[in-house]
């Protein structure tokens, strides 16, 4: 019925039905007409009137609401309609809600030309003393207004954050801060000689690399990588689990 309207006034009504039968598509020109001038049935009204709320609840929350999040505003306002129906007009009006999630950003990239540090853990994450190891990693957080990075750097003695650091890309200054953050945080407790500390790390480019392999070495510490090259040795600690 909606095609027939939307060309009526081009082709006319029996033409457009005489086409459509030759599809498979039998609508008499009478049932047409009197299709149209028939009232709009109450689930008709009452879906427009639906739609209404809807796209007022939707629009007012940011458009980030789903079909169950609309529902229950809906239903909390004293607008009786089933989750169902709330799922089926938003289709109908082609409006979703902000998912989570979406495609998963790989941190760890490793740089193939810099020199990789030996494995000096080897999966033993349990030091007698503080300062005796820290973990790092980094991962990432999806916020409303696009994707931050989160660096972290934590005692594996005290599972204490040291040093943390958020940007909106991967670049070295995002682990170096973090580093940095650390080391002032342990002088601030009156510990400045970190020597025979081990920083373990992943084989990402971002803790490869000559500005931040130098500051370990200025501030006295040993660099660590896991064996696997990669972040599952910084995922047996509250890295990942702090963001």
């Amino acid at each position: 019925m909606r095609f027939i309207d939307e060309h009526r006034e081009v082709f006319g009504v029996e033409p457009i039905c005489r086409v459509l039968a030759e599809h498979g598509c039998v609508i008499a020109p009478s049932t047409y007409y009197a299709t149209r001038d028939r009232a709009p049935s109450q689930r008709r009204l009452r879906d427009e009137q639906l739609k209404t709320e809807i796209l007022r609840v939707w629009e007012a929350n940011h458009r980030i609401f789903g079909a169950r999040k609309v529902w229950i505003t809906l239903r909390g306002e004293g607008v009786e309609v089933a989750r169902c129906t709330v799922e089926r007009l938003m289709r109908e009006l082609g409006i979703c809600g902000v998912r989570r999630g979406g495609m998963r950003r790989r941190t760890t990239i490793a740089d193939e030309r810099a020199d990789r540090p030996a494995d000096l853990v080897e999966r033993n994450f349990s030091p007698l003393k503080p300062n005796q190891l820290w973990v790092a990693d980094f991962t990432y957080v999806a916020t409303w207004a696009g994707v931050v990075y989160v660096a972290f750097v934590i005692d594996a003695f005290s599972r204490r954050i040291l040093g943390w650091k958020a940007a909106t890309s991967m670049r070295t200054e995002l682990v170096l801060d973090a580093l940095e953050m650390a080391i002032f945080t342990r002088e601030q407790e009156g510990i400045a000689d970190l020597a025979g500390l081990v920083h373990h790390h992943d084989a990402g480019s971002q803790y490869t690399s000559i500005a931040f392999t130098d500051r370990l070495v200025a501030a006295g510490i040993d660099a660590s990588v896991g064996s696997v090259g990669d972040a599952y040795d910084c995922e047996t600690l509250p890295c990942r689990q702090a963001a």
